[in-house]
C-alpha cells in the first residue's frame, strides 16, 4: 500500500520567533513542492501562530511539539489541543524528552492522543525503549505497552490517521547516542505494525504511517527511509540547519523518484 512520505522537523526548545521565521524563509527557498512528500515543521509554541501566516502551505504543514489533554479549564500555563486546532495539522505526543524529563506516564500520553484526535489534530506518537530496556531484552514489551495504551481509546477509523514514530532513546544524541542499525529498526517497526494489526486488523495497520526518529541526519536518512515499512523520519538537531534538512528532503525525493521510475536506474 502506498503511503505518502512524511518528513518532520522537531525544533525542540530552539529559535525565537525571528529565528524561526528566518529558518522557514531559507527552507522555502531550497525546498520545492513535492507531491510524494509531506514536510511538517514543529517549532516552539510561541512561533506557531506567526509561522502559520508565513508558511507556504503547498510545501509545509505545522505541528505542535506537545499540548495539554484537557480542552479548557484552570490549568495555568498550559495550551490545549482545542486552542491549537486552527493552527496545526499535527502534534508530537510522547516524545522521549517528555517521557524522560517530565515523567509523562502511559496514561497521560493516552489522554493526549485522544485529545488530539478529538480536536481534529493528527498525533505523531513517539515510542521507544531506553538502553537499559534494550539490553534487558525488553524492547518488544516496552513497544507493546506504549502502543496499546496510547491507542486504547481510539476507533479503527481514528487509528488510520495516527502517525507513529519509533524513537529508540538509546539512539538519540541527547541521551546515549548510539548508532541505530537499519536492520534493528526494521524489526522494531515491523513489530509496531504487528501490534496495530492485532488491535485493529491488518487493513488498518497497513494505512498507519511509521517514522524513524533517532539522530537522523543528511548522511543516514536514506538508509532509514529505505527500511521496509518506514514512511518517513522525525528529525531533531539536523532540522535546525537548513542545508542539512533540505538535503534530507532531497534524499527522500530522489528515493521516491527512483521507485516511480526504476528503469532510469538501469
Amino acid at each position: 500500500m502506498s503511503r505518502k512520505t512524511l518528513i518532520v522537523a522537531n525544533w525542540k526548545m530552539h529559535l525565537n520567533v525571528h529565528e524561526a521565521s528566518l529558518l522557514v524563509h531559507r527552507l522555502s527557498e531550497r525546498i520545492k513542492v513535492h507531491r510524494s512528500i509531506e514536510i511538517v515543521l514543529a517549532p516552539s509554541m510561541l512561533s506557531l501562530q506567526p509561522l502559520s501566516q508565513e508558511i507556504d502551505r503547498r510545501k509545509f504543514r505545522l505541528s505542535a511539539q506537545d499540548a495539554y489533554f484537557q480542552d479548557e479549564g484552570p490549568y495555568t500555563g498550559e495550551v490545549s489541543f482545542t486552542m491549537l486546532r486552527d493552527l496545526v495539522h499535527y502534534s508530537i505526543i510522547g516524545h522521549s524528552a517528555r517521557r524522560v524529563y517530565f515523567n509523562e506516564s502511559l496514561e497521560l500520553i493516552r489522554d493526549k492522543v485522544q485529545a488530539a484526535v478529538r480536536n481534529g489534530i493528527v498525533p505523531i506518537l513517539c515510542v521507544g525503549e531506553t538502553k537499559e530496556e534494550r539490553l534487558a531484552g525488553e524492547t518488544k514489551q516496552i513497544i507493546h505497552d506504549q502502543v496499546t495504551t496510547a491507542l486504547s481509546n481510539l476507533t479503527a477509523e481514528d487509528i488510520e490517521q495516527v502517525v507513529i514514530a519509533y524513537e529508540p532513546i538509546w539512539a538519540i544524541s541527547t541521551f546515549e547516542g548510539e548508532v541505530a542499525k537499519p536492520d534493528d529498526m526494521k524489526k522494531a517497526m515491523k513489530y509496531i505494525r504487528f501490534q496495530i494489526a492485532e488491535l485493529y486488523g491488518q487493513h488498518v495497520a497497513d494505512k498507519v504511517r511509521l517514522l524513524y526518529g533517532g539522530s537522523v541526519n543528511e548522511h543516514d536518512a536514506r538508509a532509514y527511509l529505505e527500511i521496509e515499512g518506514c514512511d518517513g523520519v522525525l528529525v531533531g538537531a539536523a532540522s535546525l540547519n537548513y542545508h542539512q534538512f533540505s538535503a534530507i528532503v532531497a534524499s527522500a525525493e530522489r528515493m521516491n523518484s527512483e521507485r516511480r521510475n526504476p528503469s532510469r536506474n538501469d
